[in-house]
């Protein structure tokens, strides 16, 4: 009785594991990612910002090392040497020798001067550590805005899929009163088989806007290195967006951009980082002195020697200490100092003219941001009142349609041009959206509200 009360109870603990499995896997599928959530995933899973912070913890570990230049070094030694032969004791006379000898020593050893390298060092460290940090946050940026735009993407395919849907309702009412009007005798039967042919067409428009839509969430999936299986975001409402989200000028967005983005900062921190080199090479024409400490005892031996002290009074007998200040002059490097000297200044040459056309990038990108901001504001005020007209025209239609004076293809016409008209107007309000987003970017503002 108690071995089937044990397998009773097993069995039940493997059902409310299978159940739990199954809650689990319907929790993870059912899912839906916030925008929000998207953009703080891919900022801690991106494997390019990963690749970044381990810049940075390579930074920290060259700071280390730089400041433990100034430190001085302690190194031990100790050595056993044994030797075997035959050796000369006295003239004429030679015996086999067997002898052993101990060393132990003790050193330490201090950088007085080096033409200021370790200082140069320790603030070039510094400096590269500051601009590894701006590149990751340039980074994270970069990643920041393409995670926008594909969730973007998304709600743009969402819309498109949904105003297909409803088209596909629309052809299925038409086409259910173009039968009524038929079978009253009011219409040639040639008509059904039009708003077939215009329902199939609409069916059609549903299929390719659903493939769109799927593949603008794969896109997002894998930006953001999730399963696609299972993945879905929360569908927002963009807002019609009024003409005020558009700056006046792109004065404002030039300014704050060139002293604050991160591609400036960096651009100017490597002229900081390529002076720091020129002062470190420098530092070559300069003399160099060292400070050391040595401290050394040994002990010896041998088969032919029948009085030797004791190994520890050796050691204690033999000890002694060394100190020794060395100076070095450079007098001639073949050239060497003054080649570095000289390709350190062309870096420095070079980093500024990095600088400059890192400006010249950063104002080009801007000014056709803006330009771009501004076309689509206007497509999109344009794709507004075309929406508008169009339909007022398609009402204005469908009444004349209902009463006998408008044709079936007549009115498809005018149908179609309303489709064209309504994703005229999504394209153009995403477009606008987004391009106001580059804007508030390169502002510093952030993408997420």
């Amino acid at each position: 009785m108690k071995i089937k009360n044990t397998k009773l109870q097993g069995f039940k603990s493997l059902i409310v594991l299978a159940v739990l499995c199954i809650s689990v896997s319907s929790f993870s599928q059912e899912k839906i990612w916030t925008l929000q959530e998207c953009v703080n995933h891919a900022l801690e899973h991106n494997i390019t910002i990963k690749q970044a912070e381990n810049s940075l913890l390579t930074s920290d570990q060259d700071i280390i090392a730089a400041k433990g230049q100034f430190l001085p070094s302690l190194s031990a030694s100790t050595s056993q040497g044994l030797s075997l032969g035959t050796s000369l004791v006295a003239e004429g006379i030679f015996a086999n020798r067997t002898s052993h000898s101990t060393n132990v020593g003790l050193s330490v050893s201090q950088t007085v001067f080096n033409g200021f390298r370790n200082l140069n060092n320790k603030k070039s460290a510094l400096l590269n550590r500051e601009t590894n940090g701006l590149e990751l946050n340039r980074i994270k940026d970069d990643i920041s805005l393409n995670v926008v735009n594909a969730y973007l993407n998304v709600l743009f395919n969402k819309e498109n899929l949904e105003t297909a849907q409803a088209q596909i309702l629309f052809s299925e009412k038409q086409l259910n009163q173009v039968k009524s009007l038929v079978d009253a005798g009011v219409q040639p039967k040639a008509n059904i088989y039009d708003a077939e042919a215009t329902l199939s067409r609409d069916e059609q428009q549903v299929t390719l806007a659903e493939n769109n839509f799927n593949l603008a969430l794969l896109s997002l999936s894998q930006l953001l290195q999730v399963p696609y299986n299972g993945f879905n975001v929360e569908i927002i409402d963009i807002d019609s967006p009024s003409e005020a989200v558009m700056y006046d000028s792109v004065d404002p967005v030039l300014n704050y951009a060139l002293e604050n983005r991160n591609e400036i900062k960096i651009a100017e921190k490597n002229i900081e980082s390529a002076e720091l080199n020129t002062e470190i090479s420098k530092g070559g024409y300069l003399p160099s002195a060292s400070l050391s400490y040595g401290f050394g005892t040994n002990a010896f031996y041998s088969n032919l020697s029948a009085n030797e002290e004791a190994f520890l009074d050796q050691l204690n007998n033999n000890k002694g200490h060394s100190f020794n200040l060395g100076i070095s002059i450079p007098i001639f490097s073949r050239f060497q100092n003054k080649t570095n000297v000289a390709k350190s200044k062309i870096q420095e040459d070079n980093s500024k003219l990095r600088l400059q056309q890192a400006k010249i990038d950063l104002e080009s990108n801007i000014q056709r941001a803006y330009t771009d901001a501004q076309a689509g504001l206007k497509a999109y005020l344009a794709a507004k009142k075309s929406l508008e007209s169009q339909t007022l025209a398609f009402n204005n239609s469908k009444e004349r349609f209902d009463i006998g004076v408008l044709t079936n293809f007549d009115l498809e016409q005018a149908r179609v041009q309303l489709i064209n008209a309504e994703s005229s107007l999504i394209n153009a309000k995403y477009d606008f959206v987004f391009k106001t987003k580059v804007l508030d970017f390169y502002m510093g503002k952030s993408l997420i509200n």
